[in-house]
């Protein structure tokens, strides 16, 4: 069982979701493209704080992978599809925010377990 604040996964989530939330800074973006990459951003990485300070928390990973999931889809949903960089920022770590909350999901179902057995 991993400890508080051990997880690599959680950390890589807290590390894209902040780069999602900063990347706005360098790419050239309009006022909706930027606050959809904030929000979705900060939230990512809130929920990446969440999974690294409540290592037994399955809620947070599927959490992860919900703000990927919607990271992904927002570049055709708001609208910036033409916007090449925040796009590819968007596609990139929402697959990437899927992926590690995928492979988190086994050992934080293993620790919710071990919680749950005290």
């Amino acid at each position: 069982m991993t400890g508080k604040w051990s997880r690599w996964q959680d950390w890589a989530a807290f590390a894209l979701g902040v780069y999602t939330v900063i990347s706005t800074i360098w790419l050239d973006v309009t006022a909706g493209t930027a606050w959809t990459m904030i929000v979705l951003g900060a939230l990512l990485a809130i929920s990446g704080l969440w999974s690294l300070s409540a290592p037994g928390s399955v809620a947070s990973e599927w959490t992860h992978m919900l703000f990927g999931v919607l990271l992904f889809l927002a570049p055709w949903v708001i609208g910036y599809t033409d916007q090449g960089g925040a796009a590819w920022t968007s596609w990139i770590v929402g697959v990437l925010a899927v992926l590690v909350s995928a492979a988190a999901l086994p050992e934080a179902n293993t620790a919710h377990r071990g919680v749950m057995a005290h």
